[in-house]
């Protein structure tokens, strides 16, 4: 199982957290991916728990995040993963054009404890060739400070959309 650390924005700060590191399987029709983020979690936000739904900006608060993209198209897909329970699927053409999907229900676990909070989810993918893979995440500390962590960031401003964000591969389910 395929596993990285995500790094934090250089623009950005985050007194509470040790780091975030994410674990990735793929299966046939899935991946189930695990984000392990430690430190003190008592000064990270977390969203209290909802029932499983779309949910509206998930991006602004404590939300882990998953981009998927066929190796060599130009399309891609977002998953918002909220500890709340609630997530957000996206269908892009290209780099931010596209909208929400409501066809792929990913299942998300969360457990937490005053030094690390796992977001577990699986999320249906119905492909069979190599994908190209962005993990990211937007921690909320308590104060309200936001701080932006990814596998990959491009220069500039954070931007899990952009191409350079898409870092890790994945290889084609044989069956």
């Amino acid at each position: 199982m395929p596993s990285a650390a995500l790094e934090r924005h250089p623009a950005t700060s985050c007194a509470a957290l040790r780091g975030i590191e994410v674990s990735i399987n793929r299966k046939p029709g899935r991946v189930h991916v695990t984000y392990l983020v430690e430190g003190e979690i008592d000064r990270v936000r977390i969203p209290p728990p909802r029932p499983p739904r779309i949910g509206e900006r998930l991006w602004q608060h404590t939300c882990c995040e998953l981009f998927v993209a066929r190796e060599g198209a130009s399309g891609y897909r977002e998953f918002n993963l909220s500890p709340s329970g609630e997530w957000a699927a996206y269908s892009f053409k290209r780099y931010r054009d596209g909208g929400l999907l409501t066809d792929e229900v990913p299942q998300i676990e969360v457990r937490h404890d005053p030094r690390r909070l796992e977001l577990s989810a699986l999320i249906p993918i119905q492909a069979s060739e190599k994908l190209r893979i962005g993990l990211s995440a937007v921690i909320e500390e308590v104060d309200g400070t936001l701080s932006y962590w990814a596998l990959k960031h491009a220069a500039g401003k954070p931007d899990f959309h952009h191409p350079d964000a898409f870092a890790m591969e994945l290889d084609e389910v044989r069956h």
